[in-house]
């Protein structure tokens, strides 16, 4: 069979329908005709995003949607559709809807910060009731709510396909977050699940309960992340307690809580006996010198499994720091670590320059870099951490894909 014309079917659906040409579909649809070798042996992932060009692009509406959905619905090498920042809303979200029950190719979909709401998850929701394709749906950003929300979680009782789910920054409310919950407590396909940012108005942690609950008895899991949930030290030892029956999280984002070194504590007794975490995001959390030391303990004595650990802006000093390079020597598993954002003293420095001029740091593997200043080591920044490329990625990308950290390519749920 032969690849049709992207472009000149995009051409003639605008003519036919009367609706103008968008100038940045046209030029993304012209540069995926050119890669026809690609399309026909792998399929591709047009990227249509509204933000991060060099000049200013005409974001795309729900009517230049629909005119794209018309050339696609058949289209079997599209396997992924990013269309993050751009204008869509409940009008758009229908349409997109009506393609996803059409389409039995598309794996990849990318919605994140357009302005859908409630009623645009309900029908999104609903059409992956039936859709058997689509594997990775990012929802990011837009504020489908609580009652959005809890159709995503409906959804989750019934589709069996999905493996990655992004609800993050979705004004996701304490409801939603139980039935999402309570629907993971069966559903066994999904593999990651991003609730970053939810609205909690209680100081409870009901949520956390839950969250622990489920992965007490979910095999599946493999990426949680559970960044801005407002989490004490409670909520940490409830997901403490069940990680140590869970086997399968790898990859688990406290990022931007209120965990203590005291919750700091209850995560070092884990590491001591977990054999599945490979990444722990701990950035935005007031961890202090007492929080590192028990981390260090765990990893230099115990633990032989984690390969990624971030602290960064974590109220750490030079004594924190010193000991978590020391843990780095000892334990050769753990190679990337970000630290930026603490109090480094020479001590500190020194330590950490010679873990990179050794080479028992990489440069791409850390967040900091060494140099000298009257005989002195100090450290500078470096563009690195976990999840960097998180909310936008670069069009020239100036590292390696591994180094980028969505999810470190260490965990088996990839981006189609």
């Amino acid at each position: 069979s032969v690849s049709p014309d992207l472009h000149l079917h995009y051409v003639q659906a605008c003519q036919k329908r009367g609706q103008p040409e968008n100038p940045l579909i046209a030029h993304v649809l012209q540069e995926a005709d050119k890669n026809d070798e690609t399309r026909c042996t792998k399929g591709i992932t047009l990227k249509i995003a509204g933000n991060n060009h060099p000049r200013p692009v005409r974001r795309v509406t729900d009517d230049d949607f629909g005119v794209l959905a018309s050339v696609l619905c058949h289209t079997a090498f599209v396997k992924g559709l990013d269309l993050a920042y751009n204008v869509l809303t409940d009008a758009g979200a229908e349409t997109m809807a009506t393609f996803l029950q059409e389409n039995s190719s598309l794996r990849y979909l990318n919605l994140m910060f357009n302005d859908i709401g409630r009623s645009g998850a309900e029908l999104i929701a609903g059409a992956l009731h039936r859709n058997r394709s689509l594997v990775h749906l990012r929802m990011t950003g837009n504020k489908i709510r609580d009652q959005g929300g809890m159709f995503f979680a409906s959804m989750l009782q019934r589709n069996s396909t999905l493996e990655k789910l992004d609800l993050g920054d979705c004004d996701l409310g304490l409801h939603c977050l139980i039935a999402i919950t309570t629907a993971l407590l069966q559903n066994k396909s999904l593999r990651a699940i991003n609730l970053n940012r939810p609205l909690l108005y209680s100081q409870e942690e009901e949520t956390t309960v839950h969250i622990a609950q489920m992965l007490k008895n979910n095999p599946s899991l493999v990426e949680l992340h559970l960044s801005k949930h407002e989490m004490k030290n409670f909520g940490v030892e409830r997901l403490c307690e069940a990680l140590y029956e869970n086997s399968s999280v790898r990859y688990l984002d406290l990022s931007c809580n209120k965990i203590t070194s005291d919750g700091v504590k209850f995560l070092g007794e884990l590491l001591k006996h977990n054999q599945s975490l490979i990444i722990l995001d701990l950035n935005a959390n007031r961890i202090e010198d007492a929080g590192a030391t028990y981390l260090s303990e765990a990893l230099s004595l115990h633990n032989r499994t984690l390969q990624a650990l971030s602290v960064v802006n974590c109220s750490i000093s030079g004594k924190g720091l010193t000991a978590l390079s020391n843990a780095i020597k000892s334990n050769m598993i753990l190679s990337y670590i970000y630290i930026w954002g603490n109090t480094f003293d020479e001590d500190a420095c020194m330590s950490f320059s010679g873990l990179v001029q050794t080479g028992r740091l990489k440069p791409n593997c850390t967040d900091v870099t060494p140099y000298e200043v009257d005989g002195q080591a100090q450290l500078a920044e470096l563009s690195h951490g976990l999840q960097r490329e998180y909310y936008w990625s670069p069009w020239h990308r100036v590292v390696a894909d591994s180094a980028a950290n969505a999810s470190l390519a260490l965990v088996a749920v990839s981006e189609y």
